[in-house]
């Protein structure tokens, strides 16, 4: 087809002026799309790929798209997605996972990385329960804020580990950010996940609205309190399209208004800059929230078990241990 008649298309034309195509009406029936396992099994050694908090090797689909969070700083429901979750159907997922089960005998994890899979809590149950007759190990993306009951239906049925997005230990930063969530709340669904063996990688944010020195160490000490299994610290990214961009430029707290995300080796920058917290300040408290994190005696102990328990487990964490800290020279390097 003419790129000039495919809606939904941005291009460069032959002129080099950049056209914008109609809108393409957004797709309802998410059971209408190809899947993508097929794609994987034709196209990828799927041994090449590794996710830090997933068993190995792994495959992660989706199962949906779109979120219903309004988070401030989140690039996906902002500019591609959209706010309303629209799924497939349970028994579509079920096939395809019935067939990627028969095709990839070598996974040991499955992970759905849908924004918020927990979002729709008869869905997910019912889901949950498919999975169980299929006897997979399987992992998704989640919001602090999933009942017990819920959790007690995955974990029976298969849920192994969930991806959590704290963000901060401080309400009114998460307040700020619209993110829907009370410290409250997330610290009893933490307690709920212990207890009942659900592994959890948890993922915070620094520099966000309303960072200051003693909400950094206000969100540490929370990370310390729940105990994630394994944690993700990242940088606050005014993506250009999202609320938190917008609320940058209005307030100038962008340090370069280049708006520079990421070095060349894909490192991240800290791009914000507040009168009372410097973007220097933010940028090397990843690195300090990193080592008091995992740098603590209880903490060694749990991940050098973890080693002694499986001679695979101890072969990939010295690989993410070498990572790691080539990870933080190449920081310094940055900074």
């Amino acid at each position: 087809m003419p790129l000039s008649d495919i809606k939904g298309l941005s291009y460069r034309n032959r002129e080099g002026v950049i056209v914008h195509n109609e809108d393409r009406v957004v797709l309802e029936n998410m059971d209408s799309l190809p899947w993508v396992t097929p794609v994987y099994k034709r196209d990828l050694t799927i041994e090449k790929y590794f996710g830090g908090y997933l068993k190995h090797p792994y495959i992660s689909f989706y199962t949906g798209r779109g979120c219903k969070s309004r988070c401030t700083f989140c690039l996906w429901p902002q500019t591609v997605g959209g706010h309303r979750y629209r799924v497939r159907s349970v028994e579509n997922v079920v096939a395809e996972m019935k067939w990627a089960k028969n095709a990839f005998p070598q996974v040991k994890e499955f992970f759905f990385d849908d924004d918020t899979l927990t979002d729709n809590l008869p869905r997910v149950e019912a889901l949950a329960k498919e999975l169980g007759k299929l006897g997979v190990t399987w992992s998704c993306n989640a919001k602090a804020n999933v009942p017990r009951k819920t959790l007690e239906v995955m974990k029976d049925n298969g849920l192994r580990l969930l991806l959590v997005g704290y963000e901060s230990g401080n309400q009114q930063i998460l307040i700020n950010i619209k993110k829907g969530m009370r410290v409250d709340f997330a610290r009893r669904f933490t307690k709920d996940c212990h207890e009942l063996g659900i592994v959890i990688h948890g993922t915070f944010i620094l520099g966000l609205p309303g960072e200051t020195r003693e909400t950094i160490q206000q969100t540490l000490d929370f990370a310390k309190e729940i105990n994630p299994h394994t944690i993700q610290i990242s940088l606050a990214a005014p993506y250009p399209g999202t609320f938190l961009y917008r609320q940058a430029k209005e307030n100038g707290w962008l340090y370069n208004e280049e708006i520079d995300l990421l070095t060349q080796e894909g490192t991240q920058i800290a791009p914000l800059n507040y009168p009372h917290l410097s973007h220097g300040e933010i940028f090397n408290s990843v690195e300090d929230f990193y080592k008091k994190f995992y740098f603590r005696p209880s903490k060694i102990a749990s991940i050098v078990a973890e080693m002694i328990a499986s001679p695979e487990m101890m072969k990939r964490r010295l690989r993410e241990g070498v990572e790691f800290f080539r990870f933080l020279r190449t920081r310094r390097d940055t900074a």
